[in-house]
């Protein structure tokens, strides 16, 4: 190990740059280009406002248009699978999606044992008939389990895309359309399925590209059994002269000997989504910007500090707070139910009108025309809302 290239505050700033927070590029190629660079845009179905997928790409792209990701699909320039969660991927590195394909080939379980007549049953109409989804295929009353209600049919569906067998060719009302996996890829992929050496060289890669550094459970993170490889290639690299590697909070953060040079940082607020690439990872997030985060989707309602749906505020290299969002879109108007700033937070001029700006462009992202404070601290109430 050496000392840090970098001050920490310097490891922030290059983690947004590499983020693409630092900037916001336009049209639908800068679009597809982000996607690149986070190698991931993970997918969540959570609709009390604008979907996940469509807000990250929104905090990075100023034009964004959620059309945009449609038609990357069906140019198969991007493609979804399974990162640490179900994502959009560059077509780029479909071949390491083969990784986990084989493994589920081979019988490990994903969510559910394998139906294989049901599945054999499922596959054969795809075949003959085309592109289907769940509800082309007859709905039952079966129940498996406490909170998926999926009839046998959809989950035969998701065990064939698991597999690879399948792919989405599209989305309908964000329902899944899948067809026969080879009647979707683009031809002249390369796919040969990765060993684990090749798998774990992979996450490494792409970890670094959009991160700058990272310790081995940050990069393994949510694929298990595979943070002892990760580990062992890590050292290799750095053995190799390829990485070097640093000791910061107890932790040991692996980098690249040729960093990128430092870009000048944002003076904008961007309001991150919780499923955000820079801050899925809550202990990353507490060691570098010492924000402690916590999305409250899963948390009994009386338990909640925030709300059910709360955005990271990101100011000047620093989450400085959290809101908690609901878009009334019959109204047009998107309700900030609970604004939360740190105490160190200095209400500036600069700030307030950075964060109101910030609202607004949400607020017509999500199809509202104005927001509306429901909550706040009475100081922070009459700073942000003066008479």
């Amino acid at each position: 190990m050496s000392e840090m290239p970098l001050s920490p505050a310097e490891w922030v700033q290059l983690n947004l740059q590499l983020q693409e927070l630092h900037r916001r590029r336009r049209g639908k190629a800068a679009t597809l280009a982000t996607i690149a660079q986070l190698g991931y845009v993970q997918i969540d179905s959570i609709h009390v406002v604008e979907r996940a997928h469509h807000h990250v790409l929104h905090s990075r792209v100023a034009d964004y248009q959620p059309q945009w990701l449609d038609e990357l699909l069906a140019e198969r320039k991007i493609f979804e699978y399974w990162s640490h969660a179900a994502a959009y991927l560059p077509m780029q590195d479909f071949r390491f999606s083969l990784f986990r394909k084989q493994q589920l080939q081979q019988g490990k379980k994903h969510w559910f044992a394998p139906d294989h007549q049901m599945m054999r049953w499922v596959r054969d109409r795809v075949t003959a008939e085309g592109p289907l989804k769940a509800s082309d295929f007859t709905a039952t009353t079966a129940k498996n389990g406490p909170w998926w209600d999926w009839q046998p049919a959809k989950q035969a569906l998701e065990q064939l895309f698991m597999q690879g067998e399948l792919m989405v060719l599209r989305r309908e009302k964000f329902q899944k359309v899948f067809d026969l996996t080879e009647r979707v890829l683009p031809g002249g992929l390369d796919l040969r399925p990765p060993d684990r050496e090749e798998f774990a060289g992979h996450l490494i890669d792409r970890f670094l590209q959009s991160h700058g550094c990272g310790s081995s459970a940050q990069i393994s993170y949510l694929r298990a059994g595979l943070k002892a490889d990760v580990q062992q290639q890590l050292l290799a690299r750095q053995a190799g002269g390829e990485l070097g590697s640093f000791q910061w909070q107890g932790q040991r953060y692996f980098y690249r000997q040729n960093l990128p040079q430092l870009a000048p940082a944002s003076h904008r607020v961007k309001l991150l989504n919780p499923f955000d690439n820079l801050v899925i990872q809550r202990q990353r997030l507490q060691h570098w910007f010492d924000f402690d985060y916590q999305i409250e989707v899963y948390v009994p309602a009386e338990k909640r500090k925030i709300g059910y749906y709360s955005l990271p505020i990101l100011y000047r290299q620093q989450c400085i707070g959290q809101m908690d969002v609901k878009a009334l879109r019959a109204e047009k108007v998107l309700l900030v139910q609970h604004l939360l700033l740190q105490d160190s937070t200095r209400l500036t001029d600069a700030l307030r009108q950075a964060l109101r700006q910030a609202l607004s462009e949400y607020a017509a992202f999500n199809g509202c025309v104005h927001w509306q404070l429901i909550k706040a601290r009475p100081e922070i109430v009459a700073w942000l809302l003066p008479d």
